[in-house]
């Protein structure tokens, strides 16, 4: 997901504020020498409070897009190196600001800025930074908070509409059983539609059984997608087959339910299958992660979907497993890593 940005208004009004108020000396003495009647300097007096004001703005506005954004935005380094890397870019740029400040100092005024007024600088623009590297942080850490706040809701909403689903899809389970046994017995002497309605039946129990966990091993998901498979090559025949090679070391670890049929089923769906270029799918192991790999060859006319089947999974790995998925499409070959995770029992 990408990061969130701190809203540039936020920064500006805040980087304004702390102009101001890193200014308000320089104000309050321009103020009194106004009031004492001392006009004589009043115009390097103005010129050097506009020229301070427009420093402090500009670099109150550089040190918070740093640590409100730009520091988060690119790379996903360890925390601690991540806050090191910071310090030292803060530093830098307090170093550029000071330099850039005495250089042209003399250049816009005319006159030489003072061994006081070099030293108050120093001061100020040290406390700046510290302040500055502070509001920063606390505008990434609320805007991080909010955005958190907003991603559970949007998944609450999620979770609402998905029971919603399926209620309105309910359908007794039992009345659905006695159905496909009372099928059964009517097409008992035909084997082979035997053989399909029993892998359909094996297919919803474990579908109604999946809905209860958040997790199944890789045995009782290879059984489920055993049966789906068979009945996919029911259909196509000798045009699809499917290639399994799963090390036993991984059988008791575990994955999201359904996931391996999603991926066969992706596959079929968007890839043609005839007895010219006939579709194999390769399931295997290889690393602490399952991979399902097939060649690409896409149908000239695609099947209708909602597309979101592997956002979906990728969705269910990032909330269950804290992992993505990985997807590659080189050398014409649609391959996806799904990681497993040690079962818990």
């Amino acid at each position: 997901m990408p990061l969130t940005q701190v809203k540039q208004s936020a920064i500006i009004k805040i980087a304004v504020l702390i102009a101001i108020l890193a200014s308000l000396p320089k104000t309050i003495l321009l103020y009194e020498m106004l009031m004492d009647g001392d006009l004589g300097l009043s115009t390097i007096w103005i010129m050097d409070m506009l020229y301070r004001l427009i420093f402090f703005f500009l670099f109150s506005w550089a040190i918070l897009e740093l640590n409100a954004n730009i520091g988060y935005a690119k790379y996903k380094w360890p925390t601690k190196i991540r806050l090191a890397v910071l310090i030292l870019v803060n530093i830098a740029i307090l170093m550029a600001a000071l330099a850039l400040f005495r250089m042209l100092y003399p250049v816009v005024l005319g006159i030489e800025i003072s061994e006081r007024d070099n030293g108050f600088l120093n001061f100020t623009y040290i406390n700046l930074l510290i302040a500055l590297f502070f509001i920063g942080r606390i505008l990434r850490l609320r805007t991080d908070k909010q955005e958190s706040r907003i991603e559970n809701e949007r998944l609450k909403q999620q979770s609402l509409q998905n029971e919603l689903i399926a209620l309105k899809n309910q359908v007794d389970p039992h009345f659905l059983f006695n159905s496909l046994n009372s099928l059964t017995s009517l097409i008992r002497e035909n084997e082979k539609a035997t053989q399909f309605v029993k892998k359909l039946s094996h297919m919803y129990r474990y579908i109604l059984q999946s809905g209860e966990s958040d997790l199944v091993s890789v045995k009782e998901e290879l059984k489920f997608t055993e049966s789906y498979t068979h009945l996919i090559r029911t259909r196509y025949r000798d045009r699809f087959t499917i290639d399994i090679q799963i090390a036993e070391r991984y059988l008791d670890r575990e994955i999201p339910p359904l996931a391996l049929q999603l991926l066969v089923e992706n596959a079929v769906k968007h890839n043609e299958i005839s007895t010219k270029n006939p579709l194999k799918v390769y399931i295997y192991s290889k690393n602490g992660s399952l991979y399902v790999e097939n060649p690409i060859q896409l149908r000239t006319v695609l099947k209708e979907g909602t597309k979101n089947g592997l956002l979906n999974l990728n969705k269910r790995y990032v909330l269950l497993l804290k992992k993505e998925l990985k997807v590659s499409t080189e050398n014409d070959t649609f391959v996806v890593e799904l990681p497993l995770v040690k079962g818990s029992k």
